[in-house]
């Protein structure tokens, strides 16, 4: 599976979504597998990075689509090898955590 880096976004969420529709994705080739690593954002950008996926996964078939944002590098890595290894999974945007889960709280004392 092929990784490419989504660098240079604005902050601004329509900012972003507008920057990456009109120059990061008409260079998007149509084929093979492939994962975008974008870089850490808040919910604010969940929305437009989903949509953009899910509707590239449409027209990549037979080929892959995914993306991963946050994290750092061994987070990503480790994404990146899951989504290669997991064949039925296309068209996710996964935010990435690498600070871990923490303790589990018991629902009762």
């Amino acid at each position: 599976m092929d990784r490419l880096d989504i660098t240079g976004l604005p902050e601004d969420p329509l900012a972003a979504a507008a920057h990456f529709y009109s120059k990061v994705m008409p260079g998007i080739g149509a084929e093979g597998d492939l994962t975008l690593v974008f870089p850490a954002a808040d919910h604010t950008h969940r929305a437009w990075r989903l949509a953009a996926i899910e509707g590239l996964a449409r027209a990549r078939v037979p080929g892959r689509i995914n993306a991963v944002s946050g994290g750092n590098s061994a987070t990503i890595a480790a994404a990146l090898a899951y989504l290669a290894a997991a064949p039925g999974v296309t068209g996710q945007y996964l935010p990435l955590d690498d600070s871990g889960a923490g303790g589990v709280i018991p629902s009762s004392p």
